[in-house]
């Protein structure tokens, strides 16, 4: 079946960035720089980053690239046997990522609605609060927002690779950048205690850096730049032979590192010039930031531009996740691409509308009194993606033939091996298979 193709590097950045960037860079980054040491988790969040993470998607899109298939065929191609489970478990996680994440972009949506409309103007802090809650229990609304946030993502999914997720990341990465630039400014030098926010932010404070901030560091990494679901090794096989992949990991790396700073420099001076205390990322996303908005000069705008921001966030990231199943679908099962697109739409319009109705408080979707939300989302994070990461970067390190990841590393099969290549080879077969795996057992609670 002919598959398409990014048409360019700027193309090409854009839309692995559109990937990456999502609701972690946001508020989960900054909070947990907060808490953690300040810039001293940062420079730890770097180091694991480039040590760790950047080989396993090296290992993802060197993968998908060398074989230009879907994430489960790649495998299949590559080494006859189990392997392929690896690629069909990518496969798995981002149709459950994005069963719960079209229901977190749905809140956007909603947020914005309201926002544009004045709906919080001269509410108080706990108003809002009421607000958000009633909307859950509501059931009705969540799950409507849901299906429309995932109609949007289908709507560019369903036009191809270039003409519809390229052009749609080209369009959308820029504007994200634009409107986080905007609001970081407002919050430096409009705000009257801003310093207090950078402070809490970029303080250096070594005594609280531990191997567990090192793992939580790594966590907070790897789900960010979107590693063990399948959408860097589907992306890889959109990527064209000519481009260089280190180059474009790292730009990946450094552009999400960026934002997702920049997101703290937006949050952290709003909530400390105001009065207010940080509280975990949904409850200041979807609760404190609209009471902040209230009271800042301009909030009415500002308080759109966010949860616009909030929202490009949210659909690039999952407009990866939806591309990563319909691309299995539709090679694996011979479909066209609207048909692919519209047979997973359909099902995964029944599982999010699942998790939208679980955080109802109702009952209704729970497993063990535990919402079917957040299982979806422990399970993905705490399970399907560390033990896919670490399948896939085992597998990229001793499974594939050599000269096929020094063809996709370097573009060149007869050279000799560069330093670079060969520093990466051993990071790819030693490093980041042992972190990967302690994270797993961390998370698994083994350690």
């Amino acid at each position: 079946m002919a598959r398409g193709e990014f048409n360019s590097r700027i193309g090409t950045f854009a839309t692995v960035a559109g990937s990456v960037v999502g609701l972690g860079n946001l508020w989960r980054f900054p909070y947990l720089a907060g808490e953690n040491g300040g810039s001293a988790f940062l420079l730890v969040y770097l180091c694991v980053s480039l040590l760790v993470s950047l080989p396993v998607m090296l290992s993802e899109l060197s993968i998908g690239r060398s074989q230009r298939c879907n994430a489960m065929r790649a495998f299949k191609n590559i080494a006859p046997g189990p392997w392929f489970l690896v690629g069909f478990l990518g496969v798995a996680a981002a149709y459950v990522i994005t069963s719960f994440y079209m229901v977190v972009g749905g809140w956007s949506l909603e947020f914005l609605r309201a926002s544009v409309v004045g709906e919080f103007s001269g509410k108080s802090s706990d108003e809002i609060k009421n607000y958000f809650d009633l909307f859950l229990a509501g059931g009705t609304g969540p799950t409507l927002q849901a299906l429309v946030s995932l109609g949007i993502s289908l709507v560019v999914v369903v036009l191809g690779v270039s003409k519809g997720i390229e052009r749609f990341n080209k369009i959308l990465m820029p504007a994200l950048f634009v409107l986080i630039l905007i609001l970081v400014c407002n919050s430096l030098f409009c705000l009257p205690e801003s310093w207090k926010g950078v402070t809490f932010l970029l303080k250096p404070d070594f005594e609280k850096i531990s191997l567990q901030t090192v793992l939580t560091a790594m966590g907070q990494s790897f789900f960010s730049l979107s590693l063990g679901m399948g959408a860097m090794l589907t992306y890889g096989s959109y990527i064209s032979s000519d481009r260089n992949l280190p180059k474009t990991a790292l730009g990946i790396v450094t552009f999400d590192s960026l934002v997702a700073i920049l997101s703290g420099m937006v949050i952290f001076p709003a909530v400390f010039s105001f009065g207010l205390e940080p509280t975990q990322g949904p409850t200041l996303l979807f609760n404190t930031m609209p009471n902040i908005f209230q009271q800042m000069p301009g909030g009415y705008g500002f308080s759109i531009l966010f949860f616009l921001l909030v929202y490009f966030a949210a659909v690039t990231s999952q407009v990866s996740l939806l591309e990563t199943v319909t691309a299995f679908a539709s090679e694996e099962l011979r479909m066209k691409r609207w048909k692919a697109c519209l047979a997973i739409a359909l099902t995964m319009s029944v599982t999010g509308s699942m998790c939208a109705l679980s955080l109802s408080g109702h009952g209704w979707f729970e497993i063990g009194g535990k919402p079917l939300f957040d299982i979806f989302d422990s399970v993905s994070s705490n399970v399907m993606l560390p033990l896919g990461g670490f399948f896939i970067v085992l597998f990229a390190g001793w499974i594939m033939p050599s000269r096929v990841l020094q063809s996709q590393l370097t573009n060149s099969e007869n050279e000799s091996p560069s330093i670079n290549y060969v520093v990466l080879r051993f990071l790819i077969r030693f490093v980041s298979p042992i972190f990967v795996a302690l994270l797993f057992l961390t998370l698994i609670g083994v350690i």
